[in-house]
């Protein structure tokens, strides 16, 4: 998962990138507020750390601009070298979902960055997703459509079953390279498209078939519920869902 850390502590944020990388998630480091907030207007995460007090800004203002402005539902944790109650009670009143004291704890640190992310994306955790006529079983790398065999390549897969598991969600071009090809990410902008054009045509994602696949300029692809006539569909999409 991908998920972004603002502290002003450099070695505190050495901590987390390093806990986070162990079980498996991209962490990306801010050392202030508004270095966070402008790569939030850029890109998406799937989790939020941050300091209670960064150097610029309140995190209480981080939290409540992001609820107020982006509308965005992201698991958000807060870290406080003080727990005092009443920072815990007004970091979950705006909107936080956790609260933890410093010095981080590496194992806490990642035992509530799995519950977060276990409660705020259960797809991920399922042995199998079914969207419509579409059913994913990640164990076996397979992909069925209409109960028929899809015929995807690695990367096409990991890059479609990402997206079923983010249906509604707008995801970054950045968060779509990372999660599909890793380090190479930034050498993989041309494939990204190429690889989204593929999958509309062998997913059929059309409104036959409840799916739409667009293209946000400047940003990045939603993956999006519309019904028969074209109209966005009323059912719950991931954000929503968080």
């Amino acid at each position: 998962m991908r998920i972004a850390a603002l502290d002003g502590e450099p070695r505190q944020l050495e901590l987390i990138r390093h806990a986070l990388a162990v079980i498996g998630h991209e962490c990306h480091a801010y050392e202030d507020g508004r270095s966070l907030q402008c790569a939030l207007y850029q890109q998406s995460f799937d989790m939020l750390i941050l300091d209670w007090r960064p150097p610029d800004v309140e995190g209480s203002d981080v939290v409540r601009w992001i609820r107020q402005q982006l509308g965005s539902r992201l698991p958000i944790l807060f870290a406080a070298k003080r727990h005092k109650e009443e920072d815990m009670v007004e970091a979950l009143t705006l909107g936080a979902d956790d609260f933890m004291a410093k010095p981080i704890r590496v194992a806490e640190l990642q035992a509530r960055v799995q519950a977060l992310l276990r409660r705020a994306y259960p797809a991920l955790f399922e042995t199998e997703l079914v969207c419509g006529p579409y059913r994913f079983i990640p164990l076996q790398g397979a992909l069925q459509i209409h109960g028929q065999a899809a015929k995807l390549k690695h990367r096409e897969y990991t890059l479609a079953i990402f997206l079923f598991r983010n249906i509604g969600r707008l995801l970054s071009r950045e968060h779509l390279l990372e999660a599909v090809w890793g380090a190479d990410a930034a050498l993989r902008s041309r494939s990204l498209d190429t690889h989204m054009s593929r999958l509309r045509s062998k997913l059929d994602l059309r409104p036959a078939n409840g799916l739409a696949l667009s293209a946000v300029y400047g940003l990045g692809y939603r993956l999006e519920f519309i019904d028969n006539n074209g109209v966005e569909s009323p059912y719950p999409t991931a954000d929503a869902a968080q």
